[in-house]
Formats: C-alpha cells, sequence, structure tokens
C-alpha cells in the first residue's frame, strides 16, 4: 500500500494571476481542492515542504492527508504545474477521495531481477522496458506505491505483457478491465546493436 503523506495547506480567498504571483515570491504554491460532491476550496502550501515531500517518487502518487479549516481530507494529486525553467511548482490541483470509492491512479513499473535475467547472463541481451506507469482502479487502501515485475526468467527476445503483472488483492488494470481489452506489452529483452558510421570516401576531382 502507498505511503500516506500530511501535507500542511492554508485557506487563502484572493484569486487571479497577481495573487498568485505574490503568494509564490512569498515561498507558496497556490491549489485548489474539489470532488466528492464537495466545493472547490482553494489554498495555499509552503514550496519548500513541497519539494521535500516531491524527492520521493512515491509522493505523487500517494493518499496525502490535508486540514483544510480544522477539517482533515484525503485527496490525490490530479495535476501539478512546474516551471519550464526553473525547479518551481507553480500550482496544484488535488482531488478529494472516498474510502468506499474506487480511484484511478497512474503508478510506476518496477522492474526487477533485471541484472539476473537469462537473456542477460546467458544471451547478451538487455532489459528494454516499454511502459514506464500503468493506469490502474482500485480502492484508496489498497493503493500500491509501486508494482513490482520480475523479469528474471526472461530469455533474448522475451516480453512481458500487462496480463502477466502479479497484482495486489483489489487492484486492477484499466486497459485490461476497459470495454476493449488492450494487452499491451511491457518489457523486453533485446540485442542491442550498435551501428557503425560508415567511413566517408572522398570523390575525386
Amino acid at each position: 500500500m502507498a505511503t500516506d503523506y500530511d501535507l500542511n495547506t492554508v485557506s487563502r480567498e484572493d484569486v487571479g494571476t497577481s495573487h498568485s504571483r505574490r503568494m509564490r515570491r512569498e515561498g507558496m504554491v497556490p491549489a485548489v481542492v474539489y470532488g466528492a460532491g464537495k466545493d472547490t476550496v482553494k489554498v495555499s502550501i509552503s514550496h519548500n515542504e513541497l519539494l521535500k515531500k516531491l524527492n520521493n517518487e512515491a509522493f505523487l502518487n500517494s493518499i496525502l492527508t490535508i486540514a483544510v479549516d480544522d477539517k482533515e481530507e484525503s485527496v490525490l494529486i490530479k495535476d501539478i504545474q512546474v516551471h519550464p525553467a526553473k525547479r518551481q511548482v507553480m500550482h496544484l490541483d488535488l482531488q478529494r477521495v472516498r474510502s468506499d470509492v474506487a480511484i484511478k491512479v497512474s503508478v510506476p513499473l518496477a522492474f526487477i531481477n533485471d541484472d539476473t535475467a537469462v537473456g542477460v547472463k546467458l544471451g547478451g541481451g538487455t532489459v528494454t522496458p516499454l511502459m514506464n506507469e500503468v493506469e490502474i482502479s482500485c480502492l484508496p487502501k489498497d493503493l500500491p506505491e509501486r508494482l513490482e515485475v520480475d523479469v528474471e526468467a526472461l530469455e533474448l527476445d522475451d516480453m512481458l505483457y500487462l496480463e502477466d503483472i502479479v497484482l495486489p488483492e483489489g487492484v486492477e488494470i484499466s486497459l485490461l478491465t476497459q470495454e476493449e481489452p488492450a494487452n499491451e506489452p511491457i518489457v523486453a529483452v533485446r540485442l542491442l546493436q550498435i551501428q557503425e558510421e560508415e567511413p566517408e570516401v572522398e570523390e575525386l576531382a
């Protein structure tokens, strides 16, 4: 299950571009909290605190506990806007979650035993991820930080697919449960070929 994180928030009333710019100069990040049939609430978050939490890659797809007007709520980060040229978070969208309602979240795939895969040790191949994350559906209590995929048994030119992922109880992969399931490949062992450059031939005048 994904780790729960606490995130301190402060309610805000002012809106508009100039107010958001002033907040950022003061070290705060504007954010909105919405969903679960409740009114949208505008809050601000300490930029330094947010950066520290973002150092943990699991933070973006974990359940966050925030306090809005002294009331705790569980939320997910649905959108994060960052500055294109510097390490600065510009805005957050936080979606409320209910314990009894399934959520859809993209979680990372972690390929384990890649150094000892048969196709690597005996065939000289390389484990090549074809998908880095996958969207899942589950109740908040069942949300995993990541999905591990064991590639040790893969031989050269072998592939694993979405249906090969061993899922925790209560977790479904969205692509496999949609109306037309799509069992996409997620990883392969391939022999990487280095293309040598042909020497240039000088033309005689």
